[in-house]
């Protein structure tokens, strides 16, 4: 009867070995984890973040750290910090370089960073911001953001609506008044933004506001853009109305366009692409804005830039920043699928570098 006793005492002094076999690899894997460099476990939870946030927020960045040069913020606010894009601007971003690395769309997304372009960008210096002014998606607004940033007045409401484009008064220098080592330098410091607008939709609000409206009263353009147009490309010669969309539509499809273009001078900059506008393949921006998400895109794009507390973008009119797709297809509705085509090859680069769709009226 003595054997299973000791065969029992034998088992425990093996399970307690064991036991403190374990305890021992518990303590060790506890002390390795507890000494081991932070960095390891730090960069793979900023990644986590870097790829799940949705809202803004301010995350301490350890200094010896390097981030790619699209997530390095260059507004006055980002000293010590790294403001998270959300989601929706860094696949903007990731969109627009992609596609800027398409040769297929080389012609249509590359251009010269010329005095044309810098002479739409901008500047405030005070808070390091430049903007490329993009027209008929609100612009006039943001020109009086950077009104009231440069000083020119304290506030939006004081600005008179006769000086925000009088560039003589209003106090906003053009990039291209700088030299170009201040240029360069500018360029790869400055906060810089634009923002875009579905094409078609952008071209008609042009051919509204230039050829029908015309609200500021610039007589040039339907007293010389338009006859010169009509004259190229309207194919009734007996009618005699204004100027048609239908008209505007073959004169921007053209691949001959060029030659109205100069004779225009920079009056063009209403319908020419954002590509030859903004240089957007050449040029880092920091964000791009669209104007059908403006509502959320504006408090971001002033929070980015670190001006939040300082000024506010205008209260937006319920509705205007809304994608009208009836009103689109109303104006393509007579015009011929082949000045279609040839309108949508013009700015097919400005359909695939900020993610709008071909239009419907297109595939049927």
């Amino acid at each position: 009867w003595l054997m299973p006793d000791n065969m029992h005492h034998q088992w425990l002094l093996l399970a307690a070995c064991f036991w403190v076999i374990f305890m021992f690899m518990v303590a060790s894997k506890f002390i390795t984890l507890t000494f081991k460099d932070p960095d390891g476990y730090g960069s793979r939870q900023e990644s986590l973040i870097l790829t799940a946030v949705t809202k803004v927020e301010e995350v301490h960045v350890p200094e010896e750290k390097h981030w790619p040069e699209e997530f390095q913020p260059t507004g006055k606010a980002f000293s010590g910090n790294l403001i998270r894009q959300p989601l929706v601007h860094m696949e903007r971003l990731e969109l627009l370089r992609n596609v800027c690395r398409d040769t297929a769309l080389r012609d249509l997304s590359h251009t010269a960073v010329s005095k044309f372009v810098l002479d739409r960008i901008f500047v405030c210096d005070k808070h390091k911001i430049l903007f490329c002014q993009t027209p008929k998606v609100g612009n006039t607004q943001w020109k009086k953001v950077l009104i009231v940033l440069n000083g020119a007045f304290s506030s939006i409401e004081e600005i008179p609506e006769n000086i925000v484009h009088d560039h003589e008064k209003n106090g906003l220098p053009r990039l291209s008044s700088f030299s170009d080592s201040e240029i360069k330098k500018r360029l790869n410091l400055y906060f810089k933004f634009f923002i875009v607008r579905d094409p078609f939709e952008r071209l008609i609000s042009a051919f509204k506001d230039k050829f029908v409206h015309n609200p500021r009263f610039e007589p040039w353009y339907r007293h010389e853009i338009a006859p010169g147009i009509i004259r190229k490309y309207r194919k009734n010669r007996t009618e005699t109305k204004g100027l048609q969309f239908e008209d505007f539509v073959r004169y921007l499809g053209d691949p001959n366009h060029r030659w109205l273009d100069l004779q225009f001078g920079d009056h063009i900059i209403h319908w020419v692409t954002y590509v030859e506008l903004c240089a957007p393949c050449e040029i880092t921006y920091s964000v791009i804005g669209h104007h059908e998400t403006l509502e959320d895109d504006a408090p971001y794009i002033l929070k980015a830039a670190g001006i939040d507390h300082l000024v506010s973008y205008p209260t937006i009119p319920p509705g205007i920043t809304v994608y009208n797709r009836t009103k689109v297809e109303r104006y393509f509705s007579g015009i011929s699928k082949r000045d279609i085509r040839r309108l949508y090859a013009r700015f097919e680069g400005d359909f695939k570098l900020f993610g709008y769709r071909e239009p419907d009226f297109l595939l049927n």
